[in-house]
């Protein structure tokens, strides 16, 4: 890392993760590569070494990021809240992350290779932000869910992390995987985020 202030750094690194999420609107990951960025960006491919050390690692950057901004929607519900209904916290949880659909297609990718092709420290910082919003889904349901207990609240954590991961695919499909269902048969209903993310949260907190 070169030196410099950490105002600096981060702002480089933004720039870099910019020009990922830019790229990432119209490109398949596999056919982005770092000479792809290092041209969206005013650093060549060798300085961006300076600072990522794999193209796994600028996506995993950018979905640290998501994970950062969906945190603070998470955390204004709570703080703008004093109560809410089932309905109304599964409505907002659900519009929460309606407005994060980066962080949605970023989650339906294979994170193992993207954990697995990233510095130790910087997957520990990525780690930092998946687990804030573990905790403040948790302090969402300790708030407006305090009939469940621990335990209860814990299964809706074991259900719906994992849950997010096939958002994406049940509300976006290209022509090509329309047509590909279409010939096998398939029956697919194309479902909103917000309701297939707020059925899901109804059904838990039922449970």
């Amino acid at each position: 890392m070169p030196k410099g202030s950490r105002e600096l750094t981060n702002s480089r690194k933004d720039e870099i993760i910019n020009a990922c999420m830019k790229l990432y609107g119209s490109m398949n990951f596999k056919d982005i590569t770092l000479g792809d960025i290092s041209r969206e960006t005013s650093f060549s491919r060798p300085s961006i070494y300076n600072y990522f050390r794999t193209k796994e690692e600028i996506f995993l950057g950018l979905m640290q990021r998501e994970y950062d901004l969906w945190n603070a929607d998470l955390m204004t519900i709570i703080s703008d809240n004093d109560s809410l209904t089932s309905d109304e916290l599964a409505g907002k949880i659900a519009h929460s992350l309606e407005n994060r659909p980066q962080l949605l297609k970023l989650l339906s990718m294979n994170h193992y290779d993207m954990e697995e092709h990233s510095s130790p420290e910087q997957l520990t910082e990525f780690k930092k932000s998946y687990g804030k919003s573990l905790d403040t889904v948790r302090d969402c349901l300790v708030k407006f869910r305090p009939e469940m207990d621990e335990d209860a609240r814990e299964r809706f954590i074991l259900v719906f992390f994992p849950f997010m991961f096939g958002i994406y695919p049940y509300t976006v499909a290209t022509e090509k995987q329309l047509d590909a269902m279409k010939e096998a048969g398939v029956k697919f209903t194309k479902c909103s985020v917000y309701k297939i993310i707020y059925n899901c949260i109804k059904k838990l907190l039922q449970d």
